[in-house]
């Protein structure tokens, strides 16, 4: 019987390695799984590398993970936002190192990742410092850049319900990088705020099919 539901965030991040890249969902304060972050703060994975969109802020979730010097490498659009002093003091101290992505790109490589291509062109930041080291060719009159696809060992994300096969829905906006970061990663761990029985789901509004999914866990609100 296919059972993708774990019973507590400990054992959802159990198996999380050191130097492992983790793919982080969210978009500023919307669809963060601020547990399941916290979970593997006190699993102590370390020498990580963190895909999200933006460096985290305050005391909380990334910026948590990189206050306590987990994260070795954070590939990111926003690494500057409000709160954001935990990334700047280790960044400016160079303690931590930084790969700005534009955040269509970013979106695009982990896309690439799971539909298992080999990467895409784009014109964004094609005549900026972002493409050096990358190939650049012309195409149809416009300078284009070659970007990578970017895989991941583990995805954390979170949607709003999921069954016991794993298939999600999110809520409104809090959709924002998981369908894409659930296809893109070895191993996809989701909180979500209630599990149903099969059947309760409507086949049409279930964005990320359990396929993509191999853990889930409810966090109540």
């Amino acid at each position: 019987m296919i059972d993708k539901r774990v019973a507590t965030l400990a054992e959802a991040v159990a198996d999380v390695a050191d130097g492992a890249t983790v793919l982080v969902g969210g978009f500023g304060n919307s669809g963060v799984p601020v547990e399941l972050v916290h979970a593997l703060l006190e699993q102590g994975a370390r020498d990580l590398t963190v895909v999200t969109n933006n460096a985290g802020s305050g005391e909380t979730d990334i910026a948590a993970l990189i206050r306590e010097q987990r994260v070795r490498r954070i590939i990111c659009s926003y690494p500057r936002s409000a709160g954001s002093v935990w990334f700047e003091q280790f960044w400016r101290a160079g303690e931590i190192e930084l790969e700005l992505v534009p955040q269509g790109t970013l979106s695009e490589r982990m896309r690439a990742a799971g539909a298992g291509l080999g990467g895409f062109f784009t014109p964004t930041g094609a005549d900026s410092l972002l493409a050096e080291g990358k190939e650049v060719r012309v195409l149809d009159g416009r300078r284009q850049v070659f970007e990578r696809p970017l895989p991941a060992d583990v995805a954390l994300i979170k949607a709003d319900r999921a069954d016991r096969w794993g298939n999600l829905v999110y809520r409104t906006a809090a959709r924002n990088f998981g369908p894409t970061m659930a296809t893109a990663a070895a191993l996809t761990v989701v909180q979500v705020r209630q599990f149903v029985e099969l059947g309760e789901l409507d086949p049409e509004a279930v964005v990320t099919p359990g396929i993509f999914v191999d853990r889930v866990v409810e966090v109540a609100p």
